[in-house]
């Protein structure tokens, strides 16, 4: 199982998350510089078009270009507060399409004031048509930042629902 983990903005996957990662395979995990990078999903997606991705993972930011790589790489994705309706960075959203149905975990924390899940949630609505799988974790427990102990349970609750 090869994993591609998309990291937010000024930051990086943290060694605690890719230890945990890594029990289910071999992670990937490039260093983006969103500010001097407005087209990062498109580079990104250059890198690993070659079909030896299996699962994108992100987190805000690295949520935001996760979706839309999950798309473009027509791979499942599991998505931590995924910055989907604004950012303050400006990106460019490529037109990807996906005729197969996509699985999409996306994990909200109802308390975060960064990303705001209702935000987030009216996004997903306006695209309920659209040939996706939506599996919505709105957890009352978190903000924008991903405890470890949360993360490790949404990734193998991810991790589980694909073997199933």
């Amino acid at each position: 199982m090869n994993i591609l983990y998309i990291h937010g903005l000024n930051g990086s996957l943290s060694e605690e998350k890719r230890t945990i990662l890594e029990n289910y395979g071999t992670v990937y995990s490039p260093s983006i510089d969103y500010e001097s990078d407005n087209n990062s999903i498109e580079n990104i997606r250059r890198q690993f078009v070659d079909g030896k991705i299996d699962v994108v993972m992100g987190s805000s930011m690295g949520g935001f270009v996760g979706y839309y790589l999950s798309i473009a790489l027509k791979k499942p994705a599991l998505l931590f507060n995924p910055a989907l309706v604004s950012r303050s960075v400006f990106q460019n959203v490529p037109d990807y399409f996906n005729p197969n149905r996509s699985f999409k975990r996306l994990v909200l924390g109802a308390k975060d004031e960064v990303v705001d899940p209702k935000d987030t949630l009216k996004f997903i609505g306006e695209r309920i048509a659209e040939n996706m799988d939506y599996h919505i974790s709105l957890r009352q427990d978190l903000a924008h930042r991903i405890p470890q102990d949360i993360f490790e349970y949404e990734v193998r609750s991810f991790f589980n629902h694909l073997s199933t």
